[in-house]
């Protein structure tokens, strides 16, 4: 292990691109102290762990995480600390503290900005922060890069545990975001994807009439970003004129991710979401009318307490007839604190389990179809890296969302490098490339 007078810290993130984010930017905190950055959790003096805890799954692995590292440190006999951060001592609190003794420290979400202080009391080592290094505020591995516009949410979904574990929503300033742009783009960025909880309700909170739209046209403006990326855009709040923002700015790729989660207006109206199929086909073919090679992709429940056998028919003929290219289908999750979990008629694990994997089956359908209609197209590719088990180079297209749409096989470039590629063949939601 690394000496105790420069102690190492290595951090171990789970769950959403948010976490990524917030990992970052404690990462960029070390890299600005005395600190150091350990790639690997055994040469590192502490171990960050930032933990996941939107659904139970979530939560489970990350306990799952945290107690095998702790078993570890405690089997090592090493002075090694453990620090768990992000959702789950958000969601938990003191909780987790009696519960889990043998972890040295809990950092929340809305407490991850003193970190430095925490390890100082830790190690007995000050940070020395600006005394050796420049400060930063992000770090950066690989051509792409999320950049968060907001926190929390002003929603109050059913089903949902986000505003309990990160507040109410809260807008960056536009300043703010084109600084952190800037500064991805110095560091390599080549893509900058914008998120938060609801992108769409950016400058609600916020004095004058600022909004998403112009938070796009400012990212797109920042010299040397060749793909703005749109991520969890919710329905009610997708305009007309964010759609001719996006069409009027040729590096804001025609990507909208849309968390619909429902097409049964009864089911959405226990869920306290809007809407219902026929709101939501109309959107869908408005914005294809305003972007015609537009790519969407969607995130759906199954089994939501209350749901008829006739709300998951609504729900798979809305699948067919919206013919999304990507749908992430879940099984509902009775989420401890949520009101959903208090619903009457909850439906039987096994049910919801059999309607997830229905959807699941319809959607793939007509994705593979989408995938399997590119092969012959040439397009451009951003290169990520290569695979280091079978050594192939591997990127994505600007229709490809980092980990969760596939990606394209090909057979040479560069990592960071945008290269022409003739599509050759598809498997599944992957692509295979030839080089130009």
């Amino acid at each position: 292990m690394t000496s105790i007078t420069t102690p190492a810290v290595a951090f171990v993130t789970l769950g959403c691109p948010k976490n990524e984010v917030d990992s970052d930017r404690m990462r960029a905190a070390v890299v600005s102290s005395r600190y150091q950055l350990a790639d690997d959790v055994d040469r590192a003096d502490i171990v960050v762990v930032n933990t996941c805890s939107f659904i139970k799954d979530a939560t489970e692995e990350s306990l799952a995480i945290v107690l095998e590292l702790a078993a570890a440190k405690s089997g090592d006999l090493t002075d090694r600390k453990l620090i768990v951060a992000g959702c789950m001592p958000s969601r938990y609190g003191n909780e987790l503290e009696v519960a889990m003794p043998e972890i040295d420290a809990f950092l929340p979400v809305a407490e991850e900005g003193e970190l430095l202080g925490l390890l100082e009391r830790l190690t007995g080592v000050p940070s020395g922060i600006g005394d050796e290094k420049p400060a930063a505020s992000r770090t950066l591995s690989g051509a792409s890069a999320y950049l968060q516009i907001s926190d929390g949410c002003h929603r109050s979904c059913s089903y949902c545990t986000i505003p309990a574990i990160r507040g109410p929503y809260r807008s960056r300033t536009r300043a703010e975001i084109v600084a952190e742009a800037q500064e991805l783009v110095a560091l390599g960025a080549k893509e900058l994807i914008l998120i938060g909880q609801d992108i769409t309700a950016y400058g609600r909170d916020m004095e004058g009439a600022e909004e998403l739209a112009d938070v796009v046209s400012a990212v797109a403006d920042v010299p040397g970003v060749i793909w703005v990326r749109l991520m969890y855009l919710q329905p009610d709040g997708i305009s007309d004129r964010l759609l001719s923002v996006m069409a009027a700015h040729d590096n804001v790729v025609n990507y909208l991710d849309m968390p619909l989660q429902h097409a049964s207006g009864r089911v959405l109206r226990a869920m306290k979401r809007r809407g219902d199929s026929k709101d939501y086909l109309a959107l869908i073919d408005r914005i294809r009318t305003a972007l015609p090679d537009a790519v969407l992709r969607t995130t759906l429940i199954a089994g939501f307490p209350g749901e008829t056998r006739e709300d998951s028919a609504v729900l798979k003929r809305f699948i067919s007839d919206a013919a999304f290219d990507y749908v992430g289908v879940f099984p509902y999750s009775a989420e401890e604190g949520t009101t959903a979990a208090m619903m009457p008629d909850q439906v039987a694990r096994r049910t919801r389990l059999a309607r997830a994997q229905r959807l699941r089956d319809i959607a793939d359908e007509t994705g593979f179809e989408k995938v399997s209609a590119r092969v012959g197209e040439e397009i451009d590719v951003l290169v990520e890296g290569v695979d280091p088990d079978d050594g192939v180079v591997f990127g994505r297209w600007w229709g490809q969302a980092p980990e969760i749409d596939g990606v394209v096989l090909l057979d040479g470039g560069t990592t960071g490098e945008v290269v022409r590629v003739r599509i050759v063949d598809s498997l599944g939601y992957d692509l295979e490339g030839e080089v130009i």
